[in-house]
C-alpha cells in the first residue's frame, strides 16, 4: 500500500473514530454502519481522483459531488432523478428533513429516537467532516489542521452528552487523530530517505522500520493522551442546564442589536429536582410581607411547537434605569413596591438573572442586557450570576377576582401570537379543556377551572421520576397517565389555555424558598420550578399554580379554589437550608409518600455543616485548579525553559582543572552551534570546527567582531580535540553570548521568536531519548537468558 493510500485510510478511520462520540446522542447505533460505508466510498473516490491525477480542487469537487449523490441515494432517492441525481424535489425533501431534525433535536431528551431528520444530520455531518479531513490531510498533505474539523465533531457530541463514558469517546477520537499524524509523518520521512540522528537499531528490533522520530512520536502521543485523561479528573466540574451552569441554558447575543435564545429546560428541571444532595442556589432578603408569592423568575417560554415550550428569539438592549410598566397592567390594579437583595452561590453560574416578576429596577454590576418582552436580564460576553449580589425593585401585583373576570379582550396582535397552537396537537387536549371549563362565564373562570383540575380535582400525582415522553402525543399521554412534575403541569395547562383562546406562556425559575432564622429566604435546587402565566388585559401576565404540592396557590384564585395561600412546610419546595430554620421539623409525621417525593425536612444544615465540612476543602480545589493551569502553561513553554536551563549550564561555572576546562570548551561550542541551529543554520557534524565556524559566519552574516568570537571558540575546541596539551582559554562564555546576540540581530523578529519559543535544537532531546531507549533494550536483550530447545536424543 502506498503512503498516500495509507494516509487516506487513516483519515477515514480518524473521522469515524471521532464520530463514535455521537453514539450516546441517539438510542440506536445503526446509523454509524451506514456512515462507515458512505465514508469508505467517499475515500475511494478521493483516492481514485488523486491517482488519475486530478487537480486538487477538482479532487475535492469530485468527492463533494459523490457525497451529495450518496446522501440523495440514502435519504431522497424517491424524489431524485433515476434515484441518484438530486433535483429540485430532492433538495426540498432535504430541507424538510433538516427542519424535522432540528425540531427533533430541540424536543427530545438524550438519547433521542433515530428519526429520519436526526439521521440525516448525523450522517451528513460525518460525511462533511470526512470530506474536510480527507481534503486537508491527504489532498493538500497537511494533517495537523485536519484536527480542527475532528475537534468540532467531538465538541458537538461532548457538549450535548454528559455520560460516564465521555472519557472513552475522547480517547477514541484522540487516538484517531494521533494515528493520522503518525501516518503523515511516516509518509514524509519515507520520502526523505535515510534519517540522521536516530538511535541504533538491533536486528531483533520489534518496531522494524519505524525510525526514531516516529517511535518517539508514538510515545509522546501516548503520554499526551494519558495526561489529557488524568488531569481533568483532578479538576472541579460543573453540570450544565438552564437552571445550572452557564452556557448550557440561554445563549445571549452581543451588543445592542443582539438576540437571545435558550434550550428546553425540561431535562435540567428534572435533574435539579432529583438531586441527592440539595444545595442552596440563592439567598434572598426582601421587604415583602407575604413570602409565599416570592417566585424568582428566570425566563419565559412562549414558543409552542406541540410537544414542548421554548423561548422565542428576542432582541436585547441596554439595561434601563427604570423598567417600563408591564404590558397590560392597568392603573386601577393594586400594587406594592418590593425591594429584594439577592445573592447567588459561588457555584451557580446562570446566564439569566433570577428576579421577582415584574421587575421595575435592577442594580447589578457587570455586562447585563435587557430583554423587553419577557422583562428579563441576560448576561453578555460571558457574564453570569456566579457569586453576584444584586438589588431588585419589583411590583407585588394584587388583582382581584373581579378584575380578572371582567378583563376585556387583549390586543389582537398579542392574542394571535400567544394563542397559536400547532396543527399536530392531539385533539384530546382541546377536547379535555372544553370539558373541564364547561359552564365558565369568562376566561378567568376557565383558567381557575384548569388550575383546580390539575391541582385538586383531576386526580393528578406529582412525580419527578416519571419519564418525560417524546413526540406530539406527550401532553396527551400526561393527561392519560396523570403523573408528572411541574414541567408537565405547566406545559399542559398553558397549551389547554391557548386552545380556549387565552394568551399563555410558561415561566421557569424558582418557587418560594424556605424562611431562615436570620430573616433571609434560602432558595435551593429543589425549589426549581415551572408555572404557567396567562394574560388578562388590565392586569397583564398573571401567575397560576397547577402543580399539586408545589409552590403556593395565588390568592386571586382562591374564591373557587380550596386551600390556603400560606406555604406548606411539608412541600417539596421547602427543604433543608444553610441556616437553622425558624419552622418546626415535620419529620415525625413524614409519610412514605412524602419520603418518596423527598418532601421531608432534613436535619438542620448547621449540624450538617459541622459534620460534612465540604466547604473546608475548597482550598484544595483552588490548589488543584492552580496546578492544572501551571501544567497547561508548562507544556508549550517547556522547550523555552529547557533551552534556557541548558544554556545556563553550558556557559556557567566549571571545575578549575584541565578536564573541567576541556568540558567547558566543548559545552560552549555545543551551545554556539545549537544557537545557530535555532535561527536556521543547520549543524554539519562532518566538518571540522574551523570549517563549521566559517560556515556559521557566512550564513549568519556576522560582523568582524562576532566572526572573531566564533573563530576563538573554534580554535579552543580544536586544541581540546587535537593538541597534546590543550591550554585553557578564558572568555569563551562571553564570546558565545556575543555570537548569539549577533545572530539574533541578523534575523527577523519572527525567527527570533521561534528560536525562543520552539528552538530547533530541542530535537536533540528526542534523539537522546531514542538512543537511551535503544541502549536500554540492548542491555535487556543481552541480560535475557537464552533458552535452547533440548534434542530428542537419549544419552
Amino acid at each position: 500500500m502506498s503512503g498516500r493510500a495509507r494516509l487516506a485510510l487513516c483519515a477515514a478511520a480518524a473521522t469515524l473514530m471521532a464520530s463514535c462520540a455521537l453514539l450516546p446522542l441517539v438510542d440506536r447505533p445503526t446509523w454509524l454502519l451506514q456512515a462507515v460505508l458512505l465514508v469508505a466510498v467517499q475515500t475511494g473516490v478521493g483516492a481514485a481522483a488523486r491517482r488519475v491525477p486530478l487537480a486538487r480542487p477538482l479532487t475535492v469537487a469530485a468527492q463533494a459531488l459523490v457525497t451529495l449523490m450518496l446522501l440523495t441515494l440514502v435519504f431522497a432517492h424517491q424524489q431524485a432523478i433515476i434515484g441518484l441525481v438530486p433535483g429540485p424535489d430532492a433538495f426540498r425533501h432535504f430541507d424538510d428533513l433538516f427542519q424535522q431534525g432540528s425540531n427533533d433535536v430541540s424536543q427530545y431528551a438524550i438519547p433521542a429516537p433515530l428519526t429520519d431528520g436526526i439521521k440525516l444530520m448525523l450522517i451528513g455531518g460525518v460525511l462533511g467532516i470526512g470530506l474536510l479531513v480527507d481534503a486537508l490531510a491527504v489532498t493538500f498533505r497537511s494533517a495537523a489542521p485536519a484536527g480542527l474539523p475532528l475537534l468540532a465533531l467531538y465538541s458537538v457530541a461532548a457538549g450535548l452528552s454528559h455520560g460516564a463514558a465521555d472519557w472513552l469517546w475522547f480517547l477514541v477520537a484522540a487516538a484517531g487523530y494521533l494515528m493520522l499524524l503518525l501516518a503523515e509523518s511516516r509518509d514524509r520521512l519515507a520520502q526523505w530517505g535515510r534519517v540522521f540522528g536516530g538511535g541504533p537499531r538491533t536486528p531483533g528490533d520489534p518496531e522494524g522500520g519505524a525510525v526514531a522520530p516516529v517511535r518517539s512520536g508514538r510515545r509522546i502521543g501516548a503520554v499526551a493522551l494519558g495526561v489529557a485523561l488524568v488531569v481533568p479528573l483532578a479538576l472541579p466540574a460543573m453540570q450544565g442546564g438552564l437552571l445550572d451552569a452557564a452556557g448550557a441554558g440561554a445563549g445571549p447575543g452581543h451588543g445592542s442589536g443582539g438576540t437571545i435564545s435558550a434550550v428546553n429546560p425540561l431535562v435540567s428541571l428534572r435533574d435539579s429536582l432529583n438531586v441527592d444532595n440539595d444545595r442552596q442556589v440563592l439567598s434572598v432578603r426582601t421587604s415583602a410581607n407575604d413570602l409565599s408569592d416570592m417566585y424568582l423568575r428566570i425566563v419565559s417560554l412562549d414558543d409552542f411547537d406541540g410537544t414542548t415550550w421554548k423561548p422565542s428569539q428576542r432582541h436585547i438592549i441596554g439595561v434601563p434605569g427604570l423598567f417600563p410598566t408591564p404590558a397590560g397592567l392597568g392603573a386601577d390594579v393594586k400594587r406594592t413596591a418590593v425591594r429584594s437583595t439577592i445573592t447567588a452561590a459561588d457555584w451557580y453560574a446562570q446566564d439569566w438573572l433570577p428576579m421577582p416578576y415584574p421587575p421595575s429596577k435592577v442594580r447589578i454590576d457587570g455586562n447585563w442586557r435587557y430583554e423587553p418582552v419577557g422583562m428579563t436580564l441576560v448576561g453578555d460576553h460571558g457574564q453570569n450570576t456566579r457569586g453576584e449580589t444584586y438589588q431588585v425593585t419589583s411590583l407585588d401585583v394584587q388583582p382581584t377576582a373581579g378584575q380578572l373576570s371582567d378583563a376585556p379582550q387583549p390586543p389582537a396582535a398579542l392574542k394571535r401570537e400567544y394563542t397559536k397552537v400547532p396543527s399536530g396537537l392531539p385533539k384530546v387536549v382541546a377536547r379535555t379543556a372544553k370539558e373541564i371549563t364547561a359552564g365558565a362565564a369568562s376566561h378567568y373562570d376557565e383558567a381557575v377551572k384548569l388550575q383546580d383540575y390539575f391541582a385538586v380535582t383531576g386526580g393528578f400525582q406529582y412525580d419527578t421520576q416519571v419519564e418525560i415522553g417524546h413526540g406530539p402525543d406527550a401532553i396527551a399521554n400526561f393527561l392519560k397517565k396523570k403523573q408528572g412534575f411541574c414541567v408537565h403541569f405547566s406545559f399542559a395547562m398553558a397549551a389547554m389555555a391557548r386552545t380556549l383562546g387565552i394568551p399563555a406562556r410558561v415561566a421557569v425559575g424558582f418557587a418560594p424558598g424556605t424562611p431562615q432564622a436570620d430573616g433571609t429566604v434560602s432558595v435551593t435546587l429543589k425549589d426549581a420550578h415551572a408555572w404557567p402565566e396567562l394574560y388578562f388585559e388590565g392586569v397583564g401576565w398573571t401567575r397560576f399554580e397547577p402543580t399539586p404540592t408545589r409552590g403556593t396557590t395565588p390568592s386571586y384564585t382562591q374564591s373557587d379554589t380550596p386551600g390556603s395561600s400560606l406555604p406548606n412546610e411539608s412541600l417539596p419546595s421547602h427543604n433543608s437550608s444553610t441556616a437553622p430554620s425558624a419552622a418546626p421539623s415535620p419529620s415525625d409525621s413524614c409519610t412514605a409518600r412524602l419520603h418518596k417525593l423527598d418532601a421531608c425536612d432534613s436535619p438542620s444544615a448547621a449540624a450538617a455543616t459541622h459534620s460534612g465540612g465540604g466547604d473546608d476543602w475548597s482550598w484544595l480545589w483552588y490548589a488543584l485548579v492552580g496546578l492544572g493551569a501551571l501544567a497547561v502553561l508548562a507544556v508549550p513553554l517547556s522547550p523555552l525553559l529547557w533551552r534556557a536551563r541548558l544554556r545556563a549550564l553550558r556557559l556557567g561555572a566549571h571545575a578549575r582543572t584541565d578536564e573541567g576546562a576541556a568540558a567547558h570548551t566543548l559545552a560552549a561550542w555545543q551551545e554556539l552551534t545549537d544557537s545557530a541551529w535555532d535561527v536556521g543554520i543547520l549543524p554539519d557534524e562532518s566538518q571540522t570546527p574551523r570549517r563549521a565556524a566559517a560556515r556559521i559566519v557566512l550564513l549568519g552574516h556576522l560582523d568582524a567582531t562576532a566572526a572573531a568570537a566564533v573563530h576563538r571558540v573554534a580554535d579552543a575546541v580544536e586544541q581540546v580535540l587535537y593538541a597534546p596539551r590543550p591550554r585553557p582559554v578564558a572568555g569563551l562564555a562571553e564570546d558565545v553570548r556575543r555570537v548569539i546576540a549577533a545572530l539574533n540581530g541578523t534575523v527577523s523578529g519572527r525567527t527570533r521568536l521561534r528560536a525562543r519559543i520552539a528552538p530547533r535544537s530541542a530535537a536533540r532531546v528526542l534523539w537522546a531519548v531514542s538512543a537511551w531507549w535503544a541502549a536500554l533494550r540492548t542491555r535487556a536483550s543481552a541480560a535475557r537468558p537464552t533458552l535452547r530447545r533440548t534434542s530428542g536424543q537419549q544419552g
